[in-house]
């Protein structure tokens, strides 16, 4: 599959920061980041079973985890107590099932448990690092599994990485539905395609009668996807045996066949179809005409204003 040119060029905005350079031992082709907008929602499940999926499908994967404090795809994968190989200060990933190459912070940790206690711009050189100080070699697609919200991290992956598009991981409850639309906005300031939503945890079915029940209350998918502007891509359910797979690293061996199949698809179309940028005017009016205007301050209020770092 074709993306976009990865020559380190950037057709963003001219005040954000030139991307990182593309080691010249890798050749990556497309670059798929997997965001939410808060924590616990699964992102990191969505990204290991999105490349475990494409891999099964024979395209060459990696995983970059950008979720540098809270990393969990080296176990997920049954990665967890490895760690990263180095030739002088070049960074050789990680090879776990079907060939998926992994990068990630824990795996350069004495202990995979020992907190990461570094400050944004460290951060910010650690993704560096995952990017131009290592070999991925060839690859077709490289998920970065990023941390929730929308802070340094997210920002520097934006900013300097040569993201195709982005899926946005979310679940039923109101309140991450209300999140859903910071991460969508977040994407399109930064000039960031956006392939769709994928709700997590959205049912679980009960193992004597297959009936479906929704754990979480109803599902969002489809009206936050059409208020956000962007599509609906998979429904994923609440599985007890594909958390214990998680936790055993047998991801890759128990994940479903055709598992996340619109997410699939969508991600193998990028070449043709690139992944559009939301519109924030017209996002800003469906929510309004759906909930109703945001109340603005009576004059001589003061609100209190955090200044966007973009």
């Amino acid at each position: 599959m074709a993306c976009s040119k990865k020559d380190g060029s950037t057709d963003r905005d001219g005040g954000a920061p030139q991307r990182f350079e593309q080691h010249p031992l890798s050749e990556v082709a497309c670059v798929v980041g997997v965001v939410s907008g808060k924590g616990g929602v699964g992102k990191s499940l969505v990204s290991c079973s999105l490349a475990v999926e494409l891999a099964r499908r024979g395209l060459k994967v990696g995983i970059l985890d950008a979720d540098i404090t809270g990393p969990s795809v080296p176990r997920m994968l049954g990665l967890g107590g490895q760690h990263a190989t180095t030739i002088g200060d070049l960074f050789l990933p990680a090879v776990g099932p079907l060939g998926i190459k992994v990068m990630s912070a824990n795996m350069l940790l004495a202990h995979e448990n020992d907190p990461v206690l570094w400050r944004g711009p460290v951060l910010a050189g650690a993704i560096r690092q995952f990017w131009s100080q290592t070999s991925w070699g060839p690859i077709d697609v490289l998920v970065v599994d990023m941390p929730p919200g929308t802070g340094d991290v997210a920002l520097t992956v934006y900013q300097a990485l040569p993201v195709d598009g982005t899926v946005i991981v979310t679940t039923p409850q109101d309140l991450v539905s209300m999140i859903v639309g910071k991460a969508v906005k977040m994407a399109a300031k930064m000039g960031v395609g956006v392939l769709g939503l994928v709700e997590n945890m959205g049912y679980a079915t009960c193992p004597h009668c297959g009936e479906r029940i929704d754990v979480f209350g109803p599902s969002h998918l489809e009206r936050d996807s059409e208020l956000a502007g962007v599509a609906a891509l998979d429904r994923l359910p609440q599985d007890p045996a594909l958390a214990a797979a998680c936790d055993a690293g047998d991801l890759a061996r128990c994940l479903p066949a055709d598992f996340l199949p619109k997410t699939v698809a969508r991600v193998l179309s990028l070449g043709d179809d690139p992944a559009p940028v939301p519109d924030i005017a017209a996002m800003d009016a469906r929510y309004e005409a759906a909930y109703g205007a945001v109340p603005q301050p009576a004059a001589g209020e003061t609100v209190d204003m955090t200044p966007e770092e973009v």
